[in-house]
């Protein structure tokens, strides 16, 4: 388990750039934490890191959105909070989506939790008290 530390909003954009640094070449990140806890914003950043130049914000209406960083490369970001059953996943087609050998942020990924390939990396973001932010990576 490693863990990233944002003390205010004004570390984000360097605590985007050491996550960067711990994934590897990995592709399925699985963002766990309440609401309002920061996932979107992380994302956000992350994305932002990777020179995603367009509009990053919650996919809750939509369920997925497509995102291209200026190496050409796509990012696909999930929210699950409003699917209610696996069923909904397939016919968004999720699965495709997460073997496309894209980048993949899943908010609510509890929700579709059987579909979830092995090798998928859990990012819990937990808000302390004092507002603080602990990102812990279960690589």
């Amino acid at each position: 388990m490693v863990k990233i530390e944002i003390n205010s909003l004004n570390e984000i954009k360097t605590a985007a750039e050491k996550f960067l640094q711990l994934i590897e070449n990995r592709k399925i990140f699985a963002f766990k934490g309440k609401m309002g806890s920061g996932k979107t914003t992380f994302i956000k950043a992350v994305c932002e890191c990777l020179g995603v130049s367009e509009t990053i914000n919650s996919p809750t209406f939509a369920i997925v959105n497509e995102y291209s960083t200026s190496a050409k490369k796509i990012i696909y970001h999930f929210d699950f909070y409003r699917i209610n059953n696996i069923e909904e996943a397939m016919e968004i087609g999720v699965e495709e989506y997460l073997y496309s050998g894209n980048l993949c942020f899943l908010e609510w990924p509890e929700n579709i939790a059987p579909l979830l390939p092995d090798d998928y990396v859990t990012v819990k973001i937990t808000e302390m008290d004092n507002g603080k932010r602990i990102v812990e990576l279960n690589l």
